[in-house]
């Protein structure tokens, strides 16, 4: 193997085609749309240089404040829930179904295949008001409770995307977090246990410490693909009401292809790019740090 890896030639010819292909579709449309930012029009009109203008507007935009603001909580929750959901589901695999767990990661997991488009649609009916009022306002119903109009404010929107989110893909985070505690050895459990440990105490000293490398790369994913949310919401919201739940992707989109403005679109998605990078250097850099300390 080292033999091989020390051969430029070998390395060149294995590395090659990847990086190449790699290049096409990640990296030249990247550098594409970065100089797009220095650009006012749309394939239609032309394309004319406006220097910095894009810039300018992006950080007086109060359009990108509100996406910005939405997107980043959106992300912190989803993540959250995304990742403890998964992680006790995990555990719950591990410690109490066990071998019997088969069946339910199965189940728990069969929302993550359904297509983006049917979820939203079920949630649009779990959650509706009129003109036929939805399980939930059932529910509140039954209870002496008035409905709420989900879908009619954005706060109340915010929570139902959260909960189709979590609901759709913790059991995603499930299966990678059961990947990470079924490699823990029984032996060192066993120790544990002997010494004293158990319960809270187990998890908190012994399984936690030793899936805390899984753990983060289960943040990573997570950030990372709710940071750039597009589907989810466009299939349950569409952004409204008014722009209440737009994130920069969804507004970056409207401001590229529903107004014909690919340069000021080029400079949001350049915005999401940065903190997309930046949020995932701050999480390597904590996953860095070892998890016993302290």
């Amino acid at each position: 193997m080292h033999r091989v890896l020390g051969d430029r030639k070998a390395v060149l010819i294995l590395l090659g085609p990847a990086l190449l292909v790699y290049s096409l579709i990640m990296l030249v449309p990247m550098v594409w749309s970065f100089g797009y930012s220095f650009t006012e029009g749309n394939t239609v009109e032309g394309f004319t240089g406006n220097g910095l203008d894009n810039f300018q507007r992006l950080f007086s935009d109060p359009a990108v404040r509100d996406a910005l603001w939405f997107t980043a909580k959106y992300a912190v929750v989803v993540t959250v829930g995304q990742v403890v959901a998964g992680y006790l589901l995990a555990l719950l695999y591990v410690f109490f179904l066990k071998r019997a767990s088969a069946l339910v990661r199965t189940l728990v997991f069969f929302p993550v295949v359904l297509p983006t488009v049917a979820v939203g649609l079920l949630f649009q009916k779990f959650f509706q008001v009129a003109p036929q009022t939805g399980p939930v306002n059932s529910l509140l119903n039954a209870v002496g409770l008035d409905s709420v109009d989900w879908f009619g404010s954005a706060g109340h929107a915010f929570w139902v995307l959260i909960v189709m989110d979590i609901w759709r893909s913790m059991g995603f985070y499930a299966v990678l977090l059961f990947a990470g505690l079924v490699d823990i050895p029984e032996e060192v459990l066993e120790s544990a246990r002997l010494d004293g440990a158990s319960g809270l105490r187990l998890v908190r000293h012994i399984v936690l410490p030793m899936s805390f490398p899984v753990l983060m790369s289960s943040v990573i994913f997570s950030i990372n693909g709710t940071l750039k949310v597009f589907d989810s919401i466009v299939a349950l919201t569409n952004g409204g009401p008014g722009s209440g739940t737009t994130p920069l992707t969804l507004y970056m989109f409207q401001t590229s292809f529903t107004y014909g403005d690919y340069g000021y679109g080029s400079t949001i998605a350049l915005l999401l790019t940065v903190v997309c990078l930046l949020v995932t250097l701050v999480v390597f850099r904590v996953s860095r740090r070892d998890p016993t300390e302290g």
